[in-house]
């Protein structure tokens, strides 16, 4: 099973749009499974750290991922740093309360899996949200950015897919039967914002739009549905545009706002995050008054597709507020 998606940076090409749509939409039809089979009981403490091999990855860090974030320690005995990150990790596990599953991974014993995480050097710190595998940390890290990429890897799989955790029973014993995981109970929005990915899955990029918004007109902080917006509305302007006639005419107008923009906008459906962002700082730079605020609004805009934790964004917010302050 090769890992996909490796990267906790944002949403930039076409297919890494609806990724994150896709990703959560699966991870609800397994909750859904698993409410059906009765699944609500909490698991152990112990429960929370589990050792896994190449023939239970599927079962064990795959399917789990739909449930609650997972964190993989790749190790091995020989390994001192790992002898101290490793008790790290599982005593971190234990404290989260089952907003994480810690799996263990042996290198010695699961080489394949080194390999097609494209692991250099151990100890090796991944994670996978809704099947999705993102690059944590190499090394024995302090103490305190672990725990600041942990809080993020939660953030992420809160926001973007829905993931709470899972239940933990603290009177169940180390030896006790694996519980399954919680019921996630469904929002007041899930409809709607199933609705919505469906839309933009099928490119139906207007229907999506008026989905998310529709959301928003009740819940404006919604993170999910402002994400969902930001992405429609994107592939929606670029989805008609001629790229050859648009760089033509953004390399003829360097200034002019609306050339730039949807230059801006191939650069980032594209993958060139910085390009896009440094453009439109530039169009905002040249301009005045109207012209200048449709460019910022956009440049924000485009902050929501990436998120506005991403280190490119934060130092476009920078670059930014140079040129109008």
């Amino acid at each position: 099973m090769q890992p996909r998606n490796m990267s906790m940076s944002g949403v930039v090409d076409l297919a890494a749009v609806k990724a994150a749509g896709d990703a959560k939409a699966k991870a609800e039809q397994a909750r859904a499974e698993s409410a059906r089979q009765g699944g609500s009981g909490a698991v152990a403490p112990a429960s929370l750290v589990i050792d896994v091999d190449e023939a239970g990855f599927e079962t064990d860090v795959l399917q789990r991922s739909t449930e609650v974030p997972v964190v993989i320690d790749f190790w091995a005995e020989w390994c001192e740093p790992c002898k101290q990150l490793g008790p790290l990790l599982e005593r971190l596990a234990v404290e989260y309360n089952g907003r994480f599953v810690l799996a263990k991974v042996d290198v010695d014993a699961n080489q394949m899996l080194m390999q097609q995480f494209g692991i250099q050097g151990i100890p090796a710190v991944f994670a996978v949200v809704a099947g999705q595998a993102l690059p944590l940390f190499q090394g024995a890290a302090p103490e305190s950015q672990i725990r600041q990429t942990l809080d993020q890897l939660i953030q992420v799989g809160e926001e973007r897919f829905g993931l709470t955790g899972i239940a933990v029973d603290p009177d169940a014993g180390a030896g006790g039967e694996d519980g399954a995981p919680a019921e996630v109970p469904a929002g007041p929005y899930d409809a709607q914002l199933e609705a919505a990915a469906q839309a933009l899955d099928a490119n139906d990029f207007d229907g999506a739009v008026r989905a998310y918004r529709s959301v928003l007109a009740d819940d404006p902080a919604n993170t999910e549905a402002k994400l969902g917006l930001a992405q429609a509305e994107l592939l929606g302007r670029v989805a008609g545009l001629d790229p050859q006639q648009v760089r033509k005419d953004a390399a003829e107008s360097p200034a002019e706002p609306a050339a730039q923009m949807a230059a801006a906008d191939l650069d980032l459906v594209g993958g060139h995050v910085e390009d896009a962002f440094g453009r439109l700082v530039e169009t905002v730079r040249r301009n005045f008054g109207d012209d200048r605020d449709a460019v910022r609004v956009r440049l924000l805009e485009l902050f929501e597709v990436i998120g506005p934790d991403d280190p490119r964004v934060v130092a476009a917010r920078t670059a930014l507020a140079r040129v109008l302050f």
